[in-house]
């Protein structure tokens, strides 16, 4: 059965079934946005920037992007895996074409070649003014913990990071992914609460990074709360989805 969920075809229409749901969350959901004030310097200025959420809210991710982001400017990144396919097919459909880029493990020289070439096409998209989404704890974890990449990103372009916290209701939490996905109802209340402009300094080391990493998935965390809180959710422990 993996196996046959893997194939192209499958995957190409798992991608536009995710597709409609994306798009049909967003244009559906009235949408509320707080501290969006902070993004209005960088809309301006047409410069480079990263923008955050946890990778278990993808189902409802769409709601950050409304009519904020330029539209010919934005990218995502997604794992190369055959499993984040559908999802970059489906992201891409929506509006956000995937640079495919993971983490290798150590010794395979194939995968780390593919992983450098990706992060240098994700620095030259943010040097070159784009808009780079991430989610940063995945897809394999930790749960709701920023992950070292984004911010290496954000060090060598010298671009502002934004953090998102999302929810909507009414909403279920799935049980079953380590991430424990949000997925919404059609026509339900969204909100999404925006952190930031947080900068990673140039002459930042693997500490700062580590302190940087720890503050942020903090605040991120907090934004998110805050979200289920505004659509009147009860907070959700990312540890157990409870």
């Amino acid at each position: 059965m993996k196996g046959l969920l893997r194939r192209p075809w499958i995957q190409a229409v798992l991608g536009r079934i995710l597709a409609g749901y994306l798009i049909l969350i967003r244009r559906t959901t009235r949408w509320r946005h707080e501290g969006l004030e902070a993004l209005e310097p960088m809309f301006a200025s047409g410069q480079g920037a990263i923008g955050l959420f946890w990778h278990g809210r993808i189902p409802i991710c769409l709601g950050m992007a409304e009519t904020w982001w330029r539209k010919d400017s934005r990218r995502c990144l997604v794992s190369p895996s055959s499993d984040g396919e559908f999802v970059a097919l489906a992201l891409e459909y929506a509006g956000f074409p995937a640079i495919r880029m993971s983490t290798a493990k150590k010794g395979d020289s194939a995968k780390a070649r593919a992983a450098v070439a990706a992060f240098r096409e994700a620095v030259q998209h943010v040097a070159d003014g784009g808009v780079l989404i991430i989610t940063p704890d995945g897809p394999r974890g930790p749960n709701e913990e920023i992950a070292a990449g984004a911010l290496q990103i954000a060090k060598r372009t010298g671009a502002p990071i934004f953090l998102t916290g999302l929810a909507v209701s009414p909403s279920l939490q799935l049980e079953s992914l380590w991430d424990r996905a949000m997925v919404a109802a059609p026509f339900g209340r969204g909100v999404c609460v925006w952190e930031g402009p947080f900068h990673v300094p140039a002459d930042a080391g693997e500490a700062e990074i580590d302190r940087l990493r720890a503050d942020w998935s903090a605040r991120m965390s907090a934004a998110t709360r805050r979200a289920e809180a505004l659509v009147g959710r009860a907070p959700v422990d990312p540890a157990t989805g409870g």
